[in-house]
């Protein structure tokens, strides 16, 4: 299977995305902000048309509007201070209007339809050149400014009280999300994107371990689900990013058993005998 040079391509690929998802994923499900991880997944697609129709790099595309669209969720916050799903409807309503107008328009100079289900074809070595490139990128930008992050995680009031750059970080932030999308957006799909971003860390939250332990853990099972997804996925002859999710999903059940058997075991073992 990996003598194949589309199987090589997207085993690179996912290695990536298997890392930058849950870096971006841990500290939007902290803030309570998965969601935002599934408007900018459809914002993607909006970016995506928009490549197209120019003629340029679907995948820049992506990462250019999804950066915006991150930057305009940022500056309706100020404007929408208590209804953050209302600020998160308007911008799916612009991406996904946006996406619809164009794909109907007839202009596209390509199908966009494999965005949406994600197909491991469709890497190219300008796709991973890209992958590199953002994904060095937004790991250096998560190690420069992780404690900081952590402190606007856990009290956003209690970071700017302390002098810190509150506002600037969620814009520079913003465009880490947008970067981990884009990169994802080839293998992944649009419409299960955001499982990528939010199930691996849901799965390692329920080890119920420290900050550093679940984001560790939190890349462990990311990886998991793409590699399973990917290879699982190429033998069952399905689109990767739908049977990715499944995969991810399965981990999260898997994991939420195990907890419960291991709790009854200890129940059992403590209770005296009779």
């Amino acid at each position: 299977m990996l003598s194949y040079n589309f199987m090589q391509n997207a085993l690179f690929v996912s290695v990536f995305i298997s890392i930058l998802c849950p870096c971006i994923g841990i500290f939007l499900v902290l803030r309570r902000y998965s969601m935002i991880g599934d408007t900018l997944s459809h914002a993607s697609l909006a970016g995506v048309t928009i490549g197209l129709m120019c003629g340029q790099n679907p995948v820049l595309g992506a990462f250019l509007f999804t950066s915006f669209c991150g930057a305009l969720i940022e500056f309706l916050r100020s404007y929408f201070k208590k209804y953050t799903d209302l600020i998160l409807t308007v911008v799916l309503s612009l991406s996904v209007g946006t996406a619809i107008t164009i794909i109907s328009s007839g202009k596209l100079h390509a199908n966009a339809d494999s965005f949406l289900f994600g197909s491991i074809l469709t890497v190219t070595k300008f796709d991973m050149a890209m992958v590199l490139i953002l994904s060095l990128i937004s790991v250096l930008t998560l190690i420069v400014l992780y404690h900081q992050m952590i402190y606007i995680a856990y009290d956003e009031e209690a970071a700017k009280v302390a002098g810190v750059r509150v506002r600037l970080i969620n814009y520079v932030f913003s465009i880490l999300v947008a970067s981990a999308i884009s990169i994802s957006i080839r293998i992944v799909g649009v419409l299960v994107l955001s499982s990528m971003i939010a199930l691996p860390v849901a799965t390692a939250l329920q080890l119920e371990k420290g900050f550093r332990q679940t984001f560790l853990f939190s890349i462990v099972f990311s990886f998991l689900d793409i590699m399973l997804g990917l290879f699982l996925s190429y033998y069952l002859n399905v689109a990767p990013g739908g049977f990715t999710a499944l995969v991810s999903v399965a981990m999260l059940v898997l994991v939420l058993a195990g907890k419960q058997i291991a709790k009854r075991v200890r129940s059992f073992k403590g209770s005296p005998i009779s």
